[in-house]
Order: C-alpha cells, then sequence, then structure tokens
C-alpha cells in the first residue's frame, strides 16, 4: 500500500531526556519525510541537537504558545498531503507507528486519524487503566450519523498522536486559536459536520500516560469544563460527557477491584473531584480571574483575564 506524502510535526518546550529517544524513534520510521519542530524558546539544548541532525525549527517566544494557534502555524508551514502531530512526550511503541496511522487515509472520506496511547513503563495501576479505557485494541471510525450513539466519542481526537489530512484541515479553518485545550476534538468535530470520516487507528501505537496528582487531575479537568463552557456548540451537537464519565468510574473500579483493591477508595476521590472539577469549569464566567487561574492547569491561558 503506498503512503500519502507526509510530515511529522512535534510542538516543544524543553522536552529534555525524552528528546533525542524520540528524534532517533522519529527517524527510524519517517526516513526522509520533512519533521518539524516548533518550538517554545527551550533552553536546554533541544534546539540545537534537533538542528545538528537537520530538523527543519520554527522558533516562538514562550508567551506566544497557543494549543491551537501554534499547531495552525506549523500546519501553514508544511507543505505534504497529511500531517502527523506528536507530543514531545509520546514515543512510538512500534516500528510502524506512523505507518498505521497514516493507513486510514487510503479512504479519501478520512480527515483525520488519531493512534492508540499505551502506559508508560512504570505506570500506576491507575494511570494504566485511564490509557486502556480511552484507546482499546479495536479501531473504529465516526461520521456525522454516529453522533446519537457515540456521543462526544465521536470527535474525540488526541493532540498526543493525531494525523489530519491537510486539505480537510484547512477547509475547515484549521486549528482554532484562542482555546484552553481539546483544540484536536474542536477540529474532530467540525470535520464531522463538513461530512469528514474520523479514525481511530488502534494499530498505530505510542507510549504516552502521565502520572498525575490528584490535584493535577482537578485541573486538568477545571479546564476541560472552560472548553465546553466556551464551546458550547460542540455538546449541543454531540452531547454532554457525563454518560461517558460514569462509564468510566464503572470500568475502574472493577479494573482496581481485580488489580489493586486497596486503591479504590483513591479512585473514587479522583472521579469525585474530576467532576466537581468539570462543573465548576463549565461555571468559570461566574469565577473570579484569580480563582480560575489557581484552578487551571492552563496558566498561561489567563494571562490578562
Amino acid at each position: 500500500m503506498s503512503l500519502p506524502s507526509f510530515a511529522v510535526i512535534v510542538p516543544t518546550l524543553n522536552p529534555g531526556q525524552a528528546w533525542p529517544p524520540l528524534l532517533d524513534a522519529l527517524k527510524a520510521q519517517a526516513g526522509a519525510a520533512p519533521l518539524l519542530m516548533i518550538d517554545s524558546s527551550s533552553d536546554d539544548g533541544s534546539v540545537e541537537q534537533a538542528e545538528q541532525r537537520g530538523l527543519r525549527v520554527i522558533r516562538i517566544a514562550r508567551g506566544e504558545f497557543d494549543h491551537g494557534g501554534t499547531r495552525q502555524r506549523a500546519a501553514e508551514a508544511v507543505e505534504a498531503e497529511v500531517l502527523i502531530y506528536l507530543t514531545q512526550d509520546a514515543l512510538p511503541a512500534a516500528p510502524d507507528s506512523l505507518a498505521q496511522i497514516l493507513a486510514p487515509f487510503a479512504d479519501p472520506q478520512v480527515g483525520a486519524a488519531y493512534g492508540r496511547q499505551l502506559p508508560r513503563p512504570g505506570a500506576s495501576v491507575i494511570e494504566a487503566h485511564a490509557r486502556l479505557f480511552n484507546y482499546p485494541a479495536r479501531p473504529h471510525r465516526a461520521r456525522l450519523a454516529d453522533a446519537a450513539r457515540m456521543g462526544l466519542k465521536a470527535p474525540f481526537m488526541s493532540n498526543s498522536f493525531a494525523a489530519y489530512r491537510r486539505s480537510a484541515l484547512l477547509a475547515v479553518g484549521g486549528f482554532p486559536r484562542g482555546v484552553i485545550n481539546s483544540e484536536d476534538m474542536h477540529v474532530g468535530a467540525r470535520l464531522l459536520r463538513a461530512g469528514w470520516t474520523v479514525a481511530y487507528a488502534a494499530q498505530a501505537t505510542v507510549y504516552h500516560s502521565h502520572r498525575y496528582s490528584p490535584w493535577q487531575d482537578f485541573q486538568r479537568n477545571f479546564d476541560v469544563g472552560v472548553f465546553h463552557a466556551r464551546e458550547p456548540w460542540i455538546r449541543e451537537s454531540f452531547g454532554g460527557a457525563a454518560g461517558e464519565g460514569f462509564r468510566f468510574v464503572r470500568s475502574e473500579l472493577a479494573h482496581l477491584w481485580r488489580e489493586a483493591p486497596l486503591r479504590i477508595p483513591e479512585a473514587l476521590l479522583r472521579s469525585t473531584a474530576k467532576l466537581l472539577a468539570w462543573r465548576l469549569g463549565l461555571l468559570e464566567a461566574r469565577l473570579p480571574p484569580a480563582l480560575k487561574r489557581r484552578l487551571s492547569m492552563q496558566k498561561h491561558y489567563w494571562r490578562g483575564a
């Protein structure tokens, strides 16, 4: 099967020790495909390492970083049929991870695809379950007609390992500027509404997970609530997240009962905190700016608020 032309884009900020292994893995997989580093003023030597390897680097001021706007700037700077985006902490888990995420684009209706995230080595049982629940082994595809059945899972994407048909991405307006997070879901929702298909390529794998503290879980879910409060059309088009949240809790409790029953109280505490955080995020217009900055993981988003 011939693959479309593609480029790999990695937004970075001080990737540190994870950077050389990622560059090695991408070079082995991508061959001569362009690799673009769009960097927010790193000072850990990673830019110099990339330049020594012949990568193209776009430098931006650290204060200019924007989850959607930075990715859009990269999309406009690279000419390729498909743009593959990875975060600096996602490591390909198989020799054909990039080829597998490109495979769905053989269907001309596929506008975007995202890959499967596996727990990083040494992940905790709670951390691992989150990846196993959200990224199952079975692939699927979503169209707008599937919204009633799939809810928010239909436009779900991941900015850690995702690919976009460049023509489709630009046709729906590209990545949004000024969103707190979930720029990937924003694009997925617009693609679906424009008649495109979003594919989950389960055979395309990377290692990527986070050992968040309960407070970090709270902050992340507050930001998700803020996103949905400021982009109400997504919930209006695809439904809310409550049903998926309850399914996650049931799955997590069953998983912990088998693997680590002593962690169940912690999981219940985390789930309660995440629900509270999401609801507070939905009400963020009523909160003072100083409190919103305190509750948020994305501190830079609130500059000038």
